[in-house]
Formats: structure tokens, C-alpha cells, sequence
């Protein structure tokens, strides 16, 4: 059987989308002729991601980048109307921008959190305000929710990003009742510990925390992985496609780990 994911034509939205995990979705989207708009504040790291990604071969699908801080609510505006002049309508979300700190719970302050909570966690459920009425009214609509093991599984040095995560994961089965009725399907992916830039300034952030060596602090994640790898950013692209493709029509309101077998329980 080959899978006939039939996604051309379709538009999508991917915030950070200009490294790590979203552009690697960014590439796999416009690969298999998707309009890719890539939301994400440094402009310059935006516009190397799109000459990147026009690099790549596809079936006549165009890329853009809107340079937005997702934290504020004219930002978002900016993508969603950007996105509907450029190409009509918005099929497909991708909510991938969001970051933590890591820290000693007892020094770290109220603004570790509520930047967390404000940028991941708001700006998540801001997008899908503003993108829901746009796919409710052509009833349809797909999006996917990049979280993370940390919802699941909290670490004590990473409660900023675990609560952030685990109040997405609430959100993202809770609004999936609602929207099932639109024929808008919303699911989760959450990664393990993944090949990006930021899992290297979490190494950092963790190894001075400890007081030990980021040499250290990876060869010990890596051993708390069963398959004793860290998962690559085109694995959590390919999952996506499936998602947001009618291949997975019957699919909302779930969860999947990517983590090589490292999230205990279940």
C-alpha cells in the first residue's frame, strides 16, 4: 500500500517555524505541496528558513514568513490575516513556538513561569481562537499541538515548560469535543529529548544547574532512553503529515510520544 497523504493545495500555518522541529514540518508540508507560512520572531533566522525550504522540490507550493511575537495578540492577527491574503485559507495549524527555563524550582521566579504560560500555553490556545472560526465555517480543519514528555512526565529542574505542557495536553483533549462537531480534528505530538538547538541550551542550562559537564548531562538523557537514541526533528515532521492528512480522519483529541520509550507508565 503507498500512502497518498494528499495534502497539495492546502495551506498551513507553522509558528517556530524557522528551526528545529517546525522547520522541519515547514519542509515536509511544502514537500508534499503545501503553502507553508512560518511564524517566528528573528527575521533573519526566517529568511534563511525560507531559502531553505525553497531549496527543496515540491509541486508548486509557495512559502512565506511573518516575523511575530506570539505572546501578543496583534501578532497573531498579523499571521492568520497575512495567511488568508496570501492564499484564502488556512487548512492546516502547526503550534510548535515555546520555550522554559530549566532551574532550581526555589530560584526561579514568577516570570519563569508566566513567561512559559504566556508564550507556549496562551499563544497555543490564542492561535487556535483565531484560526478555528476560518476552518469552522469551510467545516474543516486540522491542527496539530507540538507539547512535549514534560506534561507527562514533570522533572524537577523543568517545571516552567512541565505545567505549561501538561495544562496544553488539558487543552487540547478538552477543545477537541467542541471542535469534532466541525470537522476540525486537533491532536498532540509530544517529543522526547530531540536533535535541536534548544535541547542543546536545556543541556547547558542543566549541566550549570547541576554543576557538571553538558557531556555529562546527554550521555545520561541518552541512557534514559530505551532505543538509546535521540529523536530526529524529519521523525516528528513525518508524524505530523499523517495527522493533519485525512489518513487520519478518526484521529482527535489524542496524544503521541515520540521518546524512544523513555515516558514510564502509561
Amino acid at each position: 500500500m503507498s500512502l497518498d497523504l494528499q495534502l497539495s493545495g492546502k495551506t498551513a500555518i507553522v509558528t517556530g517555524g524557522s528551526a528545529g522541529i517546525g522547520l522541519a514540518i515547514a519542509k515536509a508540508l511544502y514537500t508534499e505541496g503545501v503553502n507553508v507560512v512560518i511564524a517566528a520572531r528573528n527575521q533573519e533566522k526566517l529568511e534563511t528558513a525560507v531559502a531553505d525550504i525553497q531549496s527543496l522540490p515540491t509541486s508548486g507550493a509557495k512559502v512565506i514568513s511573518v516575523s511575530a511575537d506570539i505572546t501578543q495578540a496583534e501578532s497573531i492577527e498579523k499571521v492568520v490575516s497575512t495567511t488568508l491574503e496570501q492564499f484564502g485559507q488556512i487548512d492546516i495549524l502547526i503550534n510548535n513556538a515555546g520555550s522554559a527555563r530549566a532551574g532550581s524550582f526555589l530560584e526561579l521566579g514568577d516570570d519563569a513561569f508566566l513567561d512559559a504560560w504566556n508564550l507556549k500555553l496562551l499563544g497555543y490556545i490564542r492561535l487556535v481562537r483565531a484560526v478555528v472560526p476560518h476552518q469552522k465555517n469551510r467545516r474543516d480543519g486540522r491542527i496539530v499541538n507540538i507539547i512535549g514528555g514534560a506534561g507527562r512526565t514533570p522533572r524537577p529542574s523543568f517545571l516552567p515548560g512541565g505545567t505549561t505542557n501538561a495544562a496544553l495536553l488539558n487543552f487540547t483533549r478538552g477543545i477537541s469535543k467542541e471542535l469534532a462537531q466541525y470537522n476540525i480534528r486537533i491532536n498532540a505530538i509530544s517529543p522526547g529529548l530531540t536533535a535541536t538547538e534548544r535541547a542543546e541550551s536545556l543541556a547547558l542550562q542543566n549541566a550549570q544547574i547541576r554543576g557538571v559537564s553538558v557531556e555529562e548531562i546527554k550521555a545520561e538523557s541518552l541512557k534514559a532512553i530505551p532505543l538509546g537514541k535521540v529523536v530526529k526533528p524529519e521523525e516528528i515532521a513525518a508524524l505530523a503529515l499523517f495527522l493533519v492528512s485525512d489518513l487520519a480522519s478518526s484521529i482527535t483529541g489524542g496524544e503521541i510520544i515520540v521518546d524512544g520509550g523513555s515516558t514510564p507508565g502509561v
